[in-house]
């Protein structure tokens, strides 16, 4: 990496429990969801440069390349200039950077995608231009850029309720380690949100107040993601990863997010990443990856 430059990670977000529990008059709808955030994930970097740039490499760099940058990269390039602005109407000068973008997540999955860039954008900026706001200001410029936004700022476990902007921080959950599957499908989330019959289910309930593995797993079990009976509707291979998961000796099964990517909860690091190999042997042409959720953010 070119002198003065530093990166940033922008790990995968997991939906560990997704609930719908009312709908806003504007449209938003509102959740509570049970959030974790893995090991893998996306990485942005940062150097000098004369002029700004923006560049994509990856697995999924050339999709996000094919698609005119992609919604990606573009909040990337939208991130970098409301962080410029703001720093500017505060006297800061923010200096020409070329951003990198290594896309390794699969595009529109339901595990954070363009939210867990930009958040990994304003935090490598911030530090590539030795700046800094307040954490209000900082939030402000987060959920304008979207509402899971905020929760990717944070990067470690935490209960996120309204329209993703209210945050609680679950310091006793455990670190997991899964397999994430996607069939590099993609499903529309407004279109599953049609779908949905009912918009009011209750909120989740009280995590464990310890970090007993056993513990969350059962608690887990016993919540839910309300976006998963519709997604599966409109992509049945959602079904199809998740009785393979289970095959491959999951311990509990989940849609993340408004999907396609599920994922598998298995006893340790070494099953899920017997997992993976096994589940890349029988669908080569689908994603797996074995990762670990973390339980404080990742740098």
């Amino acid at each position: 990496m070119p002198a003065h430059a530093t990166s940033e990670a922008a790990p995968a977000k997991i939906n560990l429990a997704l609930h719908v529990t009312g709908q806003r008059a504007d449209g938003y709808h509102l959740l509570d969801s049970i959030v974790a955030f893995a090991s893998h994930g996306d990485r942005l970097s940062f150097s000098r440069a004369e002029h700004d740039s923006f560049s994509l490499a990856g697995r999924f760099g050339p999709l996000l390349s094919d698609k005119a940058e992609g919604k990606d990269g573009n909040l990337v390039l939208k991130t970098r200039d409301l962080l410029r602005d703001a720093l500017g109407a505060q006297g800061r000068t923010a200096g020409p950077v070329a951003i990198e973008l290594e896309k390794n997540l699969p595009v529109a999955s339901g595990i954070g995608g363009g939210s867990a860039d930009a958040a990994a954008t304003l935090r490598g900026l911030l530090r590539f231009w030795q700046a800094s706001l307040s954490s209000d200001r900082l939030a402000e410029i987060a959920l304008k850029l979207g509402a899971d936004v905020p929760m990717c700022l944070e990067s470690r476990p935490l209960r996120a309720r309204g329209i993703g902007e209210q945050i609680d921080m679950l310091d006793t959950m455990p670190d997991f380690a899964l397999v994430l599957a996607n069939p590099l499908k993609a499903v529309s989330t407004p279109d599953i949100f049609r779908r949905l019959t009912h918009k009011d289910h209750p909120p989740i309930d009280e995590p464990p107040a310890n970090s007993d593995r056993e513990a969350w797993i059962r608690f887990l079990a016993g919540q839910r993601n309300d976006l998963e009976v519709p997604a599966r509707a409109l992509l049945p291979e959602i079904a199809e990863m998740s009785d393979m998961l289970r095959t491959a000796g999951a311990r509990l099964v989940r849609m993340s997010g408004s999907g396609a990517t599920c994922f598998g909860l298995f006893d340790d690091q070494a099953h899920a990443n017997a997992a993976e190999r096994q589940l890349a042997r029988l669908r080569p042409d689908w994603y797996f990856q074995a990762t670990e959720t973390a339980g404080k953010t990742i740098g």
